[in-house]
């Protein structure tokens, strides 16, 4: 092709641009397949959530404050490790972005409403860790709790993992809705 006389010829780049421009390129236009394989791995690390309900299920006897109290603080080491695990099951938050943005192009409606109700019980979740934790707190050596005779402290432990429960069976009815749509 012959340049019109008067126009202006740019000479090419003879390196390729490695900006912050060209790298946010690629990664906002990653690939279905990879997006698809990150939210299965993510999806394998989040059941740590179901193994920390399992370990926390064995420590805890709903009619009898004591021994719940007596079991958390024999096993407070399992007791932490299912918080952890609890912990990491947030990532689910990066497994509903995933999975909104490679079924955006199928119905973005749904979608949305998807990652809506996914999001909501990940927020629901995120609060119900703070639960998992206060018996923790109730059950130390707090100063500030010295008001409270050790029954009272063993009930407040067992009130808040009754919390914990419920708000367990909303978040999980919350992502029920969210498999319900996706589907």
């Amino acid at each position: 092709m012959k340049a019109q006389p008067g126009s202006r010829i740019e000479p090419r780049d003879p390196e390729p641009r490695t900006g912050d421009s060209q790298v946010t390129e690629r990664n906002a236009e990653a690939s279905p397949r990879f997006q698809a394989r990150m939210a299965g791995v993510i999806a394998w690390i989040t059941i740590t959530a179901g193994f920390a309900e399992i370990a926390r299920g064995r420590l805890i006897v709903y009619g009898d404050a004591a021994a719940t109290a007596h079991n958390i603080l024999a096993h407070e080491m399992l007791y932490r490790l299912a918080l952890v695990g609890d912990v990491i099951a947030l990532l689910y938050i990066a497994y509903t972005l995933l999975l909104y943005n490679l079924f955006r192009p199928v119905n973005r409606s749904l979608s949305l409403l998807a990652a809506f109700f996914s999001l909501v019980g990940c927020a629901i979740g995120a609060v119900n860790c703070l639960f998992v934790l206060a018996p923790l707190v109730v059950l130390g050596d707090a100063q500030s709790l010295s008001a409270f005779n050790v029954g009272q402290l063993q009930a407040q432990a067992l009130m808040f993992l009754k919390l914990h429960a419920q708000l367990y069976t909303i978040s999980m009815v919350l992502f029920s809705c969210r498999e319900f749509w996706a589907r």
